[in-house]
């Protein structure tokens, strides 16, 4: 594919003029190998230049799908370019399940690890949590794995595209397990925040800036916990199916009003089916620690009148701690403040930073996929094993075949 590539929202245009196909493994390792640079376009949802090349730009979405489930070692391995939709299909067919998921089934599996996005659930870590092990063409075209317990997997997962291109990963799995999901509105009291995001498996507050506390409270719950009642948190239940987006139609979302059903159509907000727009929007996100999300909270609410212009929904979730080097979760249990915006760069850019300086006392890690004006020293200094990072990818990638000018900001070689 030669000519302009831009990434889903299209405020991405990236360098390289051809976007690669490859069609099996053997011809991604021939082009890796002849390549001087070279890196991964996942499904094009990141709305930072992550994904961008000075060289060759490869997607290994045509790479033969696989989805490999051994019931015996509890693990699941599946080809790099599939969706979360797919692979909890066939999961959920075979008995099994991920822990957690996206709330966009329509991502690919090795783009949302590398990059340390997350589902919810203080229970719940990032997906790449449930990476056992990572397959990759590395710089001299050859196959190598990271496994979990390798000195260096914690550096492997969420490795921002820096090691080689994935081909495939190796995800633990559970028992398949049934959700119920409920949307409540008006919870008013940023004081009853935290003990509501602790309240199910999986808990989203959703709010547009303009008003007292949040529109919209999402909670997935598994069917033997108590219904939410008429009260939760003062906030009482919607009387019918809603979209964050109150200008949208919900029968695009997940089935709501406490029906369950199986895990991989209730964890996401969006139903598989359904296919999301060009992207008429922008996002940003920070991950906080756990225990400041109040006082985070009112930071946002002093400048509010600046967000609402600009925001068409913020979501507030959690997720658990995990070792991962570069994972915006690494080493603390964290709320994530995410921001869907216009798509009005010029616009949303300001407002941005003055997030960034309204949350700079709760050292706000943004999400490495997401638009963000926070200076690479700040960013560099929120990760505790950010050297050993680099000297990882020093090691592994010594020519910086994967390597771009966004990247050498954080990751110097």
């Amino acid at each position: 594919m030669t000519g302009r590539v831009t990434n889903w929202a299209g405020n991405v245009v990236f360098s390289a003029d051809r976007l690669h196909r490859p069609g099996t493994v053997p011809e991604l390792q021939e082009l890796v190998a002849g390549a001087h640079r070279v890196r991964a376009l996942g499904s094009g949802h990141s709305f930072s230049p992550i994904a961008d090349s000075p060289g060759e730009l490869v997607t290994v979405a045509d790479l033969p799908r696989r989805i490999e489930i051994d019931a015996a070692a509890g693990v699941v391995t599946v080809s790099a370019g599939s969706t979360y939709g797919q692979v909890g299909a066939a999961l959920h067919e075979a008995g099994f399940a991920l822990p957690n998921t996206g709330s966009l089934p329509h991502i690919s599996v090795a783009g949302a690890c590398s990059t340390g996005t997350h589902g919810s659930g203080d229970g719940n870590g990032v997906l790449a949590g449930s990476v056992r092990a990572v397959e990759l063409v590395a710089a001299d075209g050859e196959l190598r794995t990271f496994r979990r317990g390798d000195p260096d997997f914690p550096g492997a997962v969420v490795a921002l595209g820096a090691l080689g291109i994935v081909t495939a990963l190796t995800l633990d799995l559970r028992p398949t397990f049934d959700v119920r999901q409920w949307v409540y509105e008006g919870l008013r009291s940023f004081d009853a925040v935290p003990d509501a995001l602790s309240a199910a498996y999986s808990v989203s507050l959703f709010t547009r800036w303009a008003g007292a506390g949040f529109e919209q409270c999402w909670i997935k719950q598994l069917p033997d916990s108590p219904e939410p009642g008429p009260d939760w948190f003062g906030a009482t239940p919607a009387p019918g199916p809603r979209h964050m987006l109150t200008t949208e139609d919900p029968a695009n979302c997940t089935p709501q009003g406490g029906d369950p059903g199986p895990w991989h159509t209730r964890l996401p907000h969006f139903r598989a089916e359904f296919k999301p727009s060009r992207g008429d929007e922008l996002q940003s996100e920070y991950l906080v620690p756990r225990e400041t999300v109040v006082d985070a909270l009112r930071a946002l609410d002093a400048i509010a009148d600046r967000i609402a212009p600009v925001l068409l929904v913020c979501e507030v979730r959690t997720i658990a701690a995990d070792d991962l080097w570069l994972s915006p979760a690494h080493g603390r249990a964290c709320a994530a403040l995410h921001f869907t915006w216009v798509q009005d760069t010029a616009a949303v850019t300001p407002v941005v930073a003055a997030i960034e300086r309204a949350l700079e006392p709760f050292s706000a890690r943004p999400h490495w996929g997401k638009v963000f004006t926070t200076a690479p020293s700040v960013v560099r200094s929120l990760y505790p094993r950010l050297d050993d990072a680099e000297e990882l990818v020093a090691r592994v990638d010594p020519e910086g075949k994967f390597g771009s000018e966004w990247l050498g900001q954080y990751l110097r070689r």
